[in-house]
């Protein structure tokens, strides 16, 4: 048994797993919630306990100022708080030297991103291997726990497909991971987690195509889907983090990420892009300054917690697999709907905040229970899926499975089949774009 967490960040993901991690602190221990804002902490504590979501009282509940990137300091935190769990959910610059501190203390490590470097932007795949994987030997020898990925995507939607291995497919053709946020913030722009890593995510596309990577232009191919409870939504292919474990844990032909965007996103993305003021790298100001584009941009733009109140809406967020099972083929929808009105009612986030901190609560609760205590590094998608989606199901974040008609899944116009195709449209359309960027991104004018 392993108790007592160290939760590190105070963003919208860590305040939901504040509340879940002191609402299963019979089974946790002590929480701690530590980041370089010290008030932050403070902050989601008392939203905790306004909440009344402590639910043994006995266990320590209490925030600490921490810079995550000192390995010493953090070293130091986890066994000033006798922490045997440690729950990463700062920025993923932080994540090498969060896990250098666990190394050292043995401390278990969960964390919900890959990892990045702030000077450079959509390495090669996998990316794991770029960072993580590279201390997977010293996990083994150390006998360390470290799970890589333990949000929602990733995190859950490896979990899917892992179950999907176990219990739904014999052989996996396509696995396509679609994520829809059909809520309406109403602000004039906002993004629903970090802007920096937001916007970086979406510079450069990688996916797993064929059982090998392929790179398209962002925002190059559209596909419209009929989702359960949200409806028709466009989505876009996309790169994504859990693809780089998944392309080498699960034995498929093809694991692509799609993820939904309004046109007024996609064209107030474009604009800043073009513009270069979503570039990490520093510009001189007149006055001899430096300063980065993107974390202006960022400083600018909404935190993502105040857009919870008044937030409404819907996500949707699974898999859809296809392949066969007993000789048949088969198709099914594994997946999850989350409200943001509700999220906010119970824990006073919005929706895509929530079905990121619910998980890596529930991974936390079966490490401390031993279920998930790998003593190794690994990804989600190389545990047993069913005990953390029966926690998922009791705190908050219940799947549901839809079994499709063979061939029904056609329906999101070919997405599930090849689209080799789109290669040559995707470049027809960076040419164009060379001479008139906006045209590359604005889904109205473009193919597909």
């Amino acid at each position: 048994m392993k108790r007592n967490v160290l939760i590190i960040g105070a963003g919208g993901v860590a305040h939901v797993a504040a509340h879940k991690a002191a609402l299963n602190n019979d089974v946790l221990g002590d929480i701690c919630i530590a980041s370089r804002t010290v008030e932050k902490c403070e902050a989601i504590l008392e939203s905790v306990r306004r909440m009344g979501h402590v639910k043994d009282e006995s266990c320590r509940l209490h925030a600490r100022h921490l810079d995550a990137l000192d390995v010493d300091a953090t070293i130091a935190l986890i066994r000033e708080t006798d922490s045997q769990i440690v729950v990463n959910l700062g920025t993923a610059f932080i994540n090498m030297s969060v896990l250098e501190a666990c190394l050292a203390t043995g401390a278990a490590y969960i964390d919900t991103a890959i990892h990045e470097d702030p000077d450079v932007v959509c390495e090669d795949p996998p990316w794991y291997a770029n960072y993580e994987w590279k201390r997977a030997d010293q996990c083994a020898e150390a006998g360390v726990t470290a799970i890589l990925g333990a949000g929602f995507d990733p995190g859950v939607v490896n979990a899917y497909c892992a179950l999907a291995v176990k219990k739904y497919f014999d052989t996996i053709d396509t696995i396509d991971i679609i994520d829809v946020n059909a809520g309406s913030h109403g602000r004039y722009f906002a993004t629903n987690f970090d802007p920096e890593i937001n916007f970086r995510e979406f510079i450069k596309v990688w996916t797993w195509i064929d059982r090998e990577w392929q790179e398209f232009p962002t925002h190059s191919v559209k596909r419209v889907w009929d989702f359960p409870v949200v409806g028709q939504q466009p989505v876009y292919l996309n790169g994504h983090d859990e693809l780089h474990s998944l392309s080498r844990y699960i034995d498929a032909n093809s694991i692509r990420f799609w993820m939904g965007f309004g046109n007024h996103y996609i064209n107030v993305f474009t604009v800043l892009r073009t513009l270069g003021l979503l570039s990490h790298e520093p510009v001189t100001l007149d006055d001899g300054s430096e300063v980065i584009p993107l974390k202006v941009v960022k400083a600018v733009l909404p935190d993502p917690q105040t857009l919870a109140e008044g937030y409404v809406g819907k996500t949707c967020i699974g898999n859809v697999v296809k392949g066969t099972k007993d000789g048949e083929p088969r198709e099914v929808f594994i997946y999850q709907v989350s409200d943001h009105a509700a999220a906010y009612a119970e824990v006073e986030s919005q929706g895509i905040s929530y079905t990121a901190g619910v998980p890596p609560i529930a991974a936390a609760m079966l490490v401390a229970d031993g279920t998930w205590d790998a003593g190794t590094m690994v990804n989600v998608e190389q545990l047993d899926p069913e005990p953390f989606i029966a926690i998922l199901d009791r705190i908050g974040l219940p799947t549901e499975v839809l079994e499709l008609e063979p061939g029904a899944a056609s329906s999101f116009n070919g997405t599930v089949g090849p689209i080799a195709d789109e290669i040559a449209r995707a470049t027809a359309t960076v040419t164009v774009a060379a001479a008139d960027p906006m045209i590359a991104l604005d889904p109205g004018r473009q193919p597909g």
